[in-house]
């Protein structure tokens, strides 16, 4: 059953992507692009995913002690702002600007433009393995010391 709310949940979620021009590279940059032709409406679809997650969040909340399908709700819980966040969300931002892609949009927009969003796939991929080994390799020179 999980599986099947997953998939059903990803679908929708890609859908929306899609439908708010989020798989659209060129939409996104010009988003981001404040200096030259702005376009404003991705801020309009950013505004409206916010304000439907606090109420989606605030309903749930209240009327369920507990997920259906899991024993408890499993929330973020790290509220420290450390150098690897703060790396992390200045690598993300430019890899967002630079290419108009993130993960969520570059996996919908593989029904739209499939060369495009798995080069994006794939040099994602080699990011976080690149960054996962440089983690590992910090992690044995610390305890080799």
């Amino acid at each position: 059953m999980k599986p099947i709310i997953a998939l059903s949940i990803g679908v929708l979620f890609g859908f929306g992507l899609t439908l708010a021009q989020m798989t659209n590279p060129l939409a996104v940059i010009r988003f981001l692009d404040i200096t030259g032709k702005w376009d404003i409406r991705l801020a309009f679809v950013m505004c409206a995913a916010l304000l439907v997650t606090l109420v989606g969040y605030r309903i749930l909340f209240s009327k369920l002690d507990k997920p259906l399908l899991s024993l408890k709700f499993r929330l973020p819980n790290k509220s420290n702002i450390d150098s690897q966040l703060i790396i992390g969300s200045i690598m993300f931002g430019v890899g967002w600007g630079l290419s108009g892609y993130c993960p969520g949009p570059a996996i919908a927009g593989i029904t739209i433009n499939p060369r495009e969003s798995l080069i994006f796939i794939l040099a994602m991929f080699v990011g976080v393995k690149a960054h996962h080994l440089s983690v590992e390799t910090q992690r044995k020179v610390k305890i080799a010391q």
